[in-house]
């Protein structure tokens, strides 16, 4: 049998080796047939390994068993404790296993399927031994004595790690107060004197239950009840409707005070009363009776809620009141509904205060804007009152959308036509269409929302542009644009112009425009309600104009704040002066420190975004100034002071931080230095206003086929800034004085 199966693997191989890419079908004979089978040598490899596999052992599962549920249910008898415990769960191996039940307890009887239950005590834990994998009920039934201090009882439950733990507890006496630690009581009732207390249970941790009772005795003489009242009010006035809202402190200090009184005000209905200890409460002939179960409290807490309807503008405003307080205190609060102007009057011993100076609690009660707050301690005699009187405002309609910034690109060219690129970083609420009321004579080209084209609307009072389209749904700010066009006056030799702004229906936080005008042209004296981008600190004009950056952010806010120094105002005792960079630019953040030589007083200052750096009260003397700025050398100068003011100029050399340069020259010729990097300094940011930003660059290359319009715009030219903030709903215009080259 062996070499049959030897020659026919040398066989199979000799054929596949001549045959190669041709396959070789083997014909498999019949189960009840006898013979050889040939198979090619991968599949006899792949049988091979596969019986060689090890079979994949069962996993077992991850825990023994689980409890899903624990519910206890007991009573208390005779200063003990008995009842029954249901625990249900699963056994999930297979076999015998070992479940521990509880601990602590004393059981009398265990059954499982209404049959009796073995267990073993396996330490101070009850244990049963369970057939599974199936699932279980196992009822047990307990005992267990009270610990009986004085006036109060209690006992221990050990509560097992199951998924949910319940327990009833049958009390004696109807005015059982049953505590739970850890644990919630879910419901309390009472029924034939007996208290039934439900509650969940926190499992895996042991549960503390205590309770007092009150045992009914031989009815013995009362003690007067006498409590203190601390009532914090809110009364809110609105044009329809008064509402009062009323914290409630109560304080017994004798007696026991099974009820207490408060006369409304006339015309109020109760909408609410609430409170920890409130059992119910009525209203009986106009006063408001507040039942509590725990007689026995020295505190109780209500909250009460009033309102009525109101027409008036001209009311007084009631102060509650607890019937039979010993002494009474409180705050009054008025809240105004709406825009209003509020005049109150008090009287009776109302003392008015700051509304911040309200504790936190009576303020956690007002829902609208505080107008006024009184304090007051109720004495013999006082009849505290607050006369109300008011007008009411109409209230403003809700903005619903608002322009965060406004980036506008005007192309002039010689003719006097002029192209408009509007881009708006909107937020918007609810408005589809801002109605744009375009120049005279200007023509409106295309519109687009986020990216997308859209279609403006051309109408009788002026232009719409979308603000929204299609199912664009935005949670935050985007970005709408528009470009139109517009013919002016030709330019002529010289002369003055006069260019405008479109006007919008929503408000604008702060409009950028920025005008390119031919090179031919000589510009200035410029005016119009926008300003020009020079008039701003350095900082201004490099973030908000200069960049060609459509978001608004914090540090371009912080960027309008004009801190620089001002060189030309220097006095007496003062060195001051510039810091730039090898291609004149100025460099910020350039620490500058001055040394005395003879005292060693050192004076620090830092550079600001004009590169000017100043320092105040300096002693005369032979002194030296070090500049530090990170990736130049530091430089260092020394200079005789005689107590008058120093302007220095100095240029920065790039290289290591490490490095140092020292300069050495008359003081006068550092002054003549720090004049002429000043003049650099200014020119340079003269050009760089005038530079043309990527805002012109993006708007030529639309013009050349993607916008439907033709029109020879400038391909070089100088760019003209101005800024304006906060534009509502008006033109904004600019003029200037130009002549032609």
């Amino acid at each position: 049998m062996k070499r049959t199966i030897i020659l026919t693997l040398i066989l199979a191989s000799s054929v596949y080796g001549q045959t190669r890419n041709s396959r070789t079908e083997a014909i498999v004979p019949a189960p009840t047939s006898t013979g050889t089978v040939t198979l090619s040598l991968a599949e006899f490899n792949r049988l091979t390994e596969l019986a060689s596999r090890q079979p994949k052992s069962v996993e077992s599962a991850p825990l023994p068993f689980v409890l899903s549920t624990a519910a206890f249910k007991l009573r208390v008898e005779d200063q003990s404790l008995t009842g029954t415990v249901e625990i249900a769960g699963s056994v999930l191996e297979k076999g015998s296993v070992k479940v521990p039940l509880t601990s602590g307890l004393t059981i009398l009887e265990a059954q499982q399927a209404n049959s009796a239950l073995p267990l073993l005590l396996d330490g101070a834990t009850q244990t049963a031994i369970l057939t599974g994998p199936a699932p279980f009920s196992v009822s047990l039934s307990v005992a267990s004595p009270l610990t009986v201090e004085a006036g109060r009882a209690s006992f221990t439950i050990p509560v097992p790690n199951a998924s949910a733990s319940l327990l009833t507890l049958d009390l004696p006496g109807n005015h059982a107060n049953v505590k739970i630690e850890p644990g919630l009581v879910t419901s309390r009732t009472n029924l034939n004197g007996h208290t039934i207390v439900e509650a969940t249970l926190e499992p895996g941790k042991p549960a503390r239950v205590w309770w007092t009772t009150r045992e009914i005795t031989a009815p013995v003489a009362q003690r007067e009840v006498r409590f203190l009242s601390d009532i914090k009010s809110v009364v809110s006035v609105g044009d329809s409707q008064m509402r009062i809202t009323a914290l409630c402190d109560v304080t017994v200090i004798q007696g026991e005070a099974g009820e207490f009184r408060m006369p409304l005000p006339a015309g109020f209905e109760l909408t609410e009363a609430t409170g920890p200890t409130l059992d119910s409460f009525a209203i009986d002939k106009g006063v408001l009776v507040l039942n509590v179960r725990e007689p026995v409290r020295r505190n109780h807490q209500f909250l009460i809620a009033l309102e009525r309807a109101n027409k008036e503008t001209k009311v007084e405003a009631p102060v509650l009141a607890l019937a039979g307080a010993q002494r009474e205190t409180g705050e009054l609060l008025v809240e105004g509904v709406g825009s209003m102007e509020l005049t109150p009057t008090e009287t009776g011993g109302l003392r008015r205060v700051d509304v911040h100076e309200v504790g936190a609690i009576a303020r956690s009660l007002s829902r609208f804007p505080l107008q006024a707050a009184f304090r007051y301690q109720r004495r013999a005699g006082d009849t505290p009152k607050l006369q109300l009187e008011w007008t009411q405002f109409p209230d403003s309609s809700v903005l619903s959308a608002v322009a965060e910034r406004a980036t506008i690109t005007t192309l002039t060219n010689i003719e006097g036509k002029s192209l408009t690129e509007v881009t708006l970083r909107v937020r918007n609420h609810a408005q589809p269409f801002v109605k744009v009321e375009l120049p005279a004579g200007a023509q409106l080209l295309s519109a687009d929302v986020e990216g997308q084209r859209v279609s403006p609307v051309t109408g009788v009072d002026g232009s719409r542009v979308p603000l929204l389209r299609p199912g664009f749904n935005p949670s935050g700010a985007y970005t709408v644009s528009f470009v139109y066009l517009s013919s002016g006056a030709r330019f002529t030799k010289n002369g003055a112009y006069e260019m405008a702004l479109p006007k919008l229906d929503i408000p604008v936080n702060l409009l950028t425009w920025e005008v390119s005008l031919p090179d031919r042209l000589e510009v200035k004296q410029f005016g119009g309600n926008a300003l020009a981008a020079e008039l701003f600190p350095a900082a201004a004009a490099n973030n908000f104009v200069t960049d060609g950056v459509d978001d608004f952010t914090e540090k371009d806010a912080l960027a309008w704040s004009d801190n620089g120094v001002d060189m030309d105002k220097m006095e007496a005792g003062q060195v001051g002066g510039i810091v730039v960079d090898p291609n004149g630019a100025v460099v910020v953040g350039a620490r500058v420190t001055v040394t005395n030589k003879q005292t060693g007083a050192s004076q620090t200052a830092t550079s600001d975004a004009e590169g000017h750096w100043v320092v105040s009260n300096v002693q005369a003397g032979p002194a030296t100034v070090r500049i530090d700025s990170s990736g130049f050398k530091a430089a260092l100068q020394e200079l005789p002071l005689n107590g008058r003011a120093v302007h220095l100029g100095t240029t920065l050399e790039i290289a290591a931080a490490t490095e140092m340069v020292t300069v050495t020259s008359s003081l006068a010729n550092m002054e003549r230095d720090g004049r002429r990097l000043e003049d650099q300094a200014r020119k340079a940011q003269q050009a760089q206003l005038n530079a043309p930003s990527a805002n012109v660059f993006n708007l030529q290359r639309r013009v050349a086929g993607i916008l439907p319009v033709h029109i020879d715009v400038p391909r070089s030219g100088k760019s003209y800034r101005f800024v304006r903030p906060l534009v509502m709903d008006e033109e904004t215009k600019i003029s200037f004085q130009y002549r032609a080259k």
